[in-house]
């Protein structure tokens, strides 16, 4: 019962993370202090990474929200493999445009996604041939799927929010 409460407060803060804990408190029918206790355990327990916002990212000046798609043809031996992932950590923590990144499995036997946000064509451009530079070494071959961030025609926007209904 008291798991299912602390996940019902997750799915109202993923819908707004502003609300107070007085004002989530009278929706949950305790008192304040009893939020804020929960969400306290709720970023004790790693359930509440950081708090953020979904810019408009146009406004910030990004046009283009990139995924790159990674098929490694080496592949490191266990003495290498954490040398290679402390290098790989370094290379897209210098990079803030890049959201997200990490290994996984994917059509034509792909291994590694990057998400990424970038200006214009030419600074994806450099970006990539960085990435090719940097990489080159252990990457076989990479495809980019590019999003016009700015395009009128959206399914859905890129928001946090509706995983709060997905029970």
């Amino acid at each position: 019962m008291k798991e299912q409460r602390l996940l019902d407060l997750m799915r109202l803060l993923l819908k707004n993370s502003k609300r107070s804990d007085r004002d989530l408190a009278k929706e949950f029918g305790v008192s304040q202090p009893t939020i804020t206790r929960m969400r306290g355990k709720l970023e004790k327990e790693g359930y509440i990474e950081t708090y953020t916002i979904v810019p408009d990212f146009t406004k910030l000046g990004y046009n283009m929200l990139v995924f790159t798609f990674v098929k490694m043809k080496y592949y490191p031996t266990q003495e290498e493999a954490l040398q290679v992932q402390r290098e790989a950590m370094d290379w897209v923590r210098k990079r803030p445009n890049v959201i997200f990144a990490a290994d996984g499995q994917g059509l034509g036997g792909k291994d590694v996604v990057i998400v990424s946000f970038h200006k214009d064509y030419s600074k994806y451009t450099d970006f990539i041939r960085s990435f090719a530079l940097d990489w080159g070494r252990i990457v076989g071959t990479f495809e980019s799927f590019t999003v016009d961030v700015a395009s009128k025609f959206k399914m859905k926007a890129l928001d946090l929010k509706y995983l709060a209904d997905d029970r």
